[in-house]
């Protein structure tokens, strides 16, 4: 048999990780990644099972690849899907061969070559040890790249099937962390952006309570030459005022935070088990405009959550336009099974989910555009993405891969290099730019 794979790689930028990891784990062991399913020999989808719409479109997914399976091909269904329902993935879909759960992806070679009925010279490994402990083999995608620095998570929250899924909070080794930032910058990488399921709780399984900052130093440290670190699913009652300061005082961290904050009403935060100190949040976000007044906060917010009443949800609007937030993402209530929230009681009716969601987004789409409308006239670094017919995509330090908008420039610049645009137009996401002349 020959040793070609082909992986897809579904759900959040952690699983993005993941994959990668299995890609190189494989390649140690021989296998050349392939792009076309019809050229590989084993087909790999790592899963995402965070809510139901997750879940469907993992099951789609590995329903049409097993349904494409020629004689000879194997498919395994990895991460969080058979992490959470394990066999009962093979059972769901016919044409899965096997399995391997997100806590046993190190394990990938010893798997495969069971499926394979061959002998293998792999051990098994401690679930999280790798992920935790040794670097991964990182391989650049592009010009930026994520670096995940904690795997699982610890927090009691109502709503989330995430430490079901994927355990306790464990922080990655600050040597294994160092290691990867230094693979990817000696590939061309321009921007890190550190992932976890708290990147804030990053050590708090060590005992230390703000290890983040010292880590950010240490990576700059590491990589001096990196031109943006930028920081993602962040924690308000885990922002210190070292972290404040730590972003505030180095050029090369991106003046932006990606602060989940999930709804505005104590009452609400209660039910979900987050903190209701809302006021709290409020000082946190008058801190962070005052230590860097051009930051840009996204948050996500839950709408439809067992008990939302109306007058809740218009706190959660009232907030939004005090705040004024740069970027909102938000998501109807899905209940999953086995989390605390979904047993609670006075479900929100899917139809009022949905307009309160319609309500939300139509509101936050003429903030967005105020708050773009704030950056014409500015020069901003852009990191260019992509380009055709003439024109230039690219982000500027407010907005995070996949997630946020772009910068729209005309002419062609090479992927990866990084321009000064002076910024035109505002739209309700993106930015509209021109290219200035370099000095």
């Amino acid at each position: 048999m020959r040793k070609r794979f082909y992986l897809l790689s579904l759900g959040c930028p952690k699983n993005t990780v993941d994959a990668e990891a299995m890609a190189g784990l494989l390649q140690e062991a021989g296998w050349r990644q392939v792009e076309q399913p019809s050229r590989a020999d084993l087909l790999i989808v790592n899963t995402c099972a965070f809510i139901e719409q997750a879940r469907e479109e993992s099951y789609a997914a590995l329903r049409e690849l097993a349904e494409r399976k020629r004689s000879g091909q194997l498919l395994l269904a990895a991460g969080c899907l058979p992490q959470r329902y394990g066999e009962e993935v093979q059972r769901a879909v016919p044409g899965v061969d096997g399995v391997l759960g997100t806590r046993e992806w190190a394990n990938i070679n010893l798997c495969v070559a069971r499926l394979m009925g061959v002998e293998s010279s792999a051990s098994i490994r401690p679930p999280g040890e790798v992920s935790v402990v040794t670097p991964m083999r990182r391989q650049a995608q592009g010009p930026s790249a994520y670096l995940k620095i904690a795997d699982g998570c610890s927090a009691p929250c109502a709503f989330c099937a995430i430490p079901l899924i994927k355990g306790p909070q464990r922080s990655k080794a600050r040597e294994a962390i160092l290691e990867e930032a230094r693979q990817l910058v000696s590939q061309g990488v321009q921007e890190i952006i550190l992932i976890a399921q708290d990147t804030t709780a990053y050590g708090r399984d060590w005992g230390e309570r703000d290890a983040l900052p010292a880590l950010i130093e240490d990576i700059l440290k590491t990589v001096p030459q990196l031109s943006w670190l930028r920081v993602m699913y962040t924690y308000p009652q885990h922002i210190t005022p070292r972290l404040i300061e730590t972003m505030a005082r180095h050029p090369q961290i991106c003046h932006y935070l990606d602060m989940p904050l999930q709804h505005a009403h104590p009452a609400t935060l209660r039910r979900m088990n987050r903190s209701p100190d809302v006021e709290g949040v409020r000082r946190l976000i008058a801190d962070l405009r005052q230590a860097m007044p051009d930051i840009a906060l996204r948050t996500t917010f839950i709408v439809g959550y067992p008990g939302e009443t109306e007058e809740e949800f218009n706190t959660l609007l009232e907030f939004v336009i005090e705040i004024a937030f740069d970027k909102v993402g938000a998501f109807i209530y899905s209940p999953e099974e086995g989390t605390a929230a979904a047993s609670l009681p006075n479900p929100v009716p899917r139809e009022i989910a949905e307009e309160r969601y319609a309500r939300l987004m139509e509101l936050q789409r003429s903030i967005s555009l105020a708050r773009n409308q704030r950056q014409v006239g500015r020069t901003l670094d852009v990191l260019v993405e992509g380009v055709g017919d003439g024109l230039s995509v690219g982000r500027c330090y407010r907005d995070a891969p996949e997630i946020d908008g772009y910068v729209l420039m005309r002419g062609e610049w090479p992927v990866g290099q990084m321009v000064k645009a002076r910024i035109e137009q505002a739209l309700e996401y993106d930015l509209e730019g021109r290219v200035l002349p370099s000095r």
